[in-house]
């Protein structure tokens, strides 16, 4: 079966996580997470088509994000994130390929590449970084961070959210039907319309140390076949950052997925599944073709 069922994990530090999961228990886990901002759902067909591949596939919503708790403290460290994913990994019946969206991906490679106090390293079959390196491209995590941060009053209605993400994203066709937005947004009891993720996640945090050379350095303890998809026309990631952190992971291997941004899912989903599936079916392989019918 080709559907996703709801279910929940609980996190290091007792939120509840919520996930949607299909496939076959037994099969190789690919463990999906999503961007910053995002939820579980912008994954989309490529959770589908992993599962129709014969994996089992986890979409998790990252704390504070979606249907997942909030922190009670504000923890959206990195940290904190990165050990929701060895939690939740570490649950799989197998070690899991971890395919990470930006914040997703900073969290996979530190999940692999740090280890936590008292905790032996966690194992993972593969790791994809969507759209992420450690060197960003100057100005595009500005840009980025400055439509997250607008409208904190919200939206009067979905059709004024899509108006707003238009704006941001005219490159995207604008979708003929709301219903993939309404699962990024919630309606508060005031009738207005808000990004589905916990507003204190946008707070500054301190970081002991730089993000940029806490990734380097995780990059090396790294071990499993890892690939790197860039958007060709990322705003964020350019073909020197690609390269720069190629050199802490030497056997990553990269591609670029060609007119699309930085949210490379949705602006090209065919390019980045054919991208995703090629990887996993050499370094992973299900007990399922690629050309089995569909479920």
């Amino acid at each position: 079966m080709s559907t996703l069922q709801p279910r929940h994990y609980r996190s290091h530090d007792g939120l509840l996580l919520a996930a949607d999961v299909g496939g076959d228990p037994a099969a190789p886990p690919v463990l999906l997470l999503h961007g910053g901002g995002q939820t579980r759902h912008s994954w989309g067909g490529a959770a589908r088509e992993l599962v129709r591949m014969g994996y089992q596939v986890i979409t998790l919503d990252l704390r504070g994000h979606g249907d997942s708790e909030w922190s009670a403290t504000g923890d959206y460290s990195l940290g904190a994130m990165a050990q929701d994913v060895r939690t939740v990994a570490r649950t799989l019946a197998h070690p899991p390929a971890l395919v990470g969206a930006s914040l997703g991906g900073l969290a996979a490679l530190l999940a692999l590449g740090e280890t936590a106090p008292g905790e032996a390293p966690l194992a993972g079959s593969a790791l994809v970084l969507v759209d992420v390196v450690a060197r960003l491209a100057p100005g595009g995590a500005e840009r980025i961070q400055g439509f997250m941060s607008a409208n904190p009053e919200g939206f009067a209605s979905l059709e004024a959210a899509a108006d707003a993400i238009a704006e941001y994203l005219p490159h995207r066709p604008r979708p003929s039907s709301l219903d993939g937005l309404r699962k990024n947004l919630r309606q508060r009891d005031d009738g207005r319309w808000y990004w589905h993720w916990d507003p204190a996640f946008m707070r500054p945090r301190g970081q002991i140390t730089p993000i940029a050379e806490r990734m380097e350095a995780a990059s090396t303890q790294v071990r499993c076949p890892t690939l790197i998809v860039r958007g060709g026309r990322s705003e964020l990631v350019d073909a020197e950052g690609v390269r720069l952190l190629q050199q802490f992971l030497p056997h990553a291997e990269a591609v670029d997925v060609a007119g699309a941004h930085h949210m490379v899912a949705g602006d090209r989903n065919d390019a980045f599944n054919a991208a995703i599936e090629s990887f996993l079916r050499r370094h992973l392989p299900s007990e399922t073709r690629p050309d089995s019918p569909r479920a």
